[in-house]
């Protein structure tokens, strides 16, 4: 049996049926604000079609990152709700790219849009927290593929500007993407990477945890942060390394008591991101399936050559251990039609690290690796190990001073270092929600900490002396 066939029958056998129930965690929130800011984690929707110009996509605003604060009693029926919203727009981009009329899905899609958040607004008025101007919401646009923004970010990256529509060819166009535009050549993209200074009160230690690639071959198409209890949450697969029991339904008794395959296994955290998949042609057994082929991922999903978790420290002051259960996504699932505000992609090759992409995949040269790298939140506020949003609990650290926001204290930062050994050129592309169009933008990552607290206070002692521990 070759590889390919190998890594098919680990992907049937491991694909989860979904069957009870999960009750999320997180702290005690009173109030919802719709109208929040861009540090509180809204999405910033691009404009609306020129006219002239050829829609790629739909694009609608997206609910979930302008809900920070939600009641508990009303967490879980919100966060079915706002899958339904998902479910809504996935099924719209299906007819989308049927029809000749894209203008006639809009209508139709922004009734049901409207149905949904009447009920959303309706459970947090049952809770005691009736929002305003979710209705504003519910209209969606047609998106092209604006190439004067990417031509921007080129230049704001170090490229030449054109650059990466110039790389490649007509081959890395598959389904609905990516093209040959979402490409650049790695040796083109001048040095970008500052890191802020180590002060005096530096944290500079690290600890890594080693926990394999999947080689298990564990995957499913679920986010039990975003979409607890919703079989097919993310319509995407995902890799998942570290706790076994991980699917759309784990409640943290589930995860507490799962396997991991972290070497130590006081190390039952749960890991994941969106699948690398060749675009060659090959199809694997979820082709005609949720997540895979009936939401427009094709192609031969590629095992990791290797994955590094490290827990690193902070340039400015020491930190404290994570909160058993605290949950943290970096980067956005659909920043192509939300705009970059939570897009947190590092895209790079193996000897060119200094350099990093956030909205192109890198074609590296001949003996060099695809890296996708994610540095992970690293100020947490104290109380919650989640929020609305999932995002608001956690802050990124100041990029020029390290320094955690007001109120905020400073955790181990999970960094995240995924290599692919895939033939040079372009030709391969992440899982995404069909609308994103496997934009490399869209790329994120998902944690769940189920580390022992025995061994969490390892970490952070590790980390705060300076030393080297795994």
């Amino acid at each position: 049996m070759g590889r390919t066939s190998r890594k098919r029958s680990r992907l049937a056998r491991r694909m989860v049926a979904a069957s009870a129930a999960v009750l999320m965690g997180g702290g005690g929130l009173i109030a919802v604000n719709v109208y929040a800011n861009a540090e509180e984690g809204t999405d910033q929707q691009p404009p609306p079609q020129s006219a002239g110009q050829q829609v790629s996509t739909i694009s609608c605003p997206d609910v979930g990152n302008q809900l920070p604060e939600v009641p508990d009693a009303a967490r879980g029926e919100v966060d079915r709700q706002l899958a339904d919203l998902d479910g809504q727009i996935t099924e719209a981009y299906g007819q989308f790219e049927r029809t000749q009329d894209k203008e006639s899905l809009l209508q139709p899609l922004e009734r049901k849009r409207r149905d949904t958040l009447d009920g959303i607004a309706d459970t947090l008025d049952q809770a005691g927290a009736r929002p305003e101007g979710l209705d504003s919401m519910a209209p969606c646009t047609l998106r092209a593929d604006d190439q004067e923004q990417g031509q921007e970010q080129e230049q704001e990256q170090g490229q030449e500007p054109g650059q990466g529509q110039e790389q490649g060819d007509e081959k890395a166009r598959s389904g609905n993407g990516p093209e040959a535009g979402d490409f650049v050549e790695i040796r083109s993209v001048r040095p970008n990477v500052n890191r802020p200074r180590n002060g005096r009160n530096a944290s500079r230690g690290t600890f890594t945890t080693k926990c394999g690639r999947n080689e298990n071959g564990k995957f499913n198409p679920d986010n039990v942060i975003v979409a607890p209890g919703v079989s097919n949450g993310a319509h995407h697969m995902h890799d998942y390394v570290g706790n076994q029991a991980t699917d759309a339904f784990s409640s943290d008794d589930d995860l507490a008591n799962g396997r991991t395959s972290c070497r130590n296994q006081g190390d039952k955290s749960t890991y994941y991101w969106p699948v690398l998949r060749l675009q060659n042609g090959q199809d694997e057994d979820d082709a005609q399936a949720d997540g895979g082929g009936k939401d427009q991922n094709v192609g031969e999903i590629q095992t990791p050559a290797s994955v590094s978790l490290k827990f690193a420290g902070n340039p400015v002051s020491k930190v404290v251990a994570m909160p058993r259960f605290l949950r943290i996504i970096t980067g956005d699932a659909k920043a192509f039609t939300n705009g970059d505000a939570n897009a947190n992609a590092s895209w790079s090759c193996t000897g060119f690290e200094n350099r990093q992409l956030k909205d192109k995949y890198p074609i590296c040269p001949e003996g060099s690796k695809v890296v996708r790298t994610f540095n992970f939140q690293s100020c947490w506020d104290g109380q919650n190990t989640d929020s609305a949003n999932h995002r608001t609990h956690v802050a990124f650290a100041d990029p020029r001073s390290g320094a955690c926001p007001r109120g905020f204290r400073a955790v181990p930062q999970l960094v995240q270092r995924i290599v692919y050994d895939v033939p040079p050129g372009p030709g391969f592309a992440v899982d995404s929600f069909p609308e994103q169009l496997h934009k490399p933008v869209t790329d994120h990552g998902d944690f769940i900490n189920v580390f022992d607290e025995r061994l969490m206070r390892r970490v952070a002692k590790c980390v705060n002396s300076g030393q080297r521990c795994t």
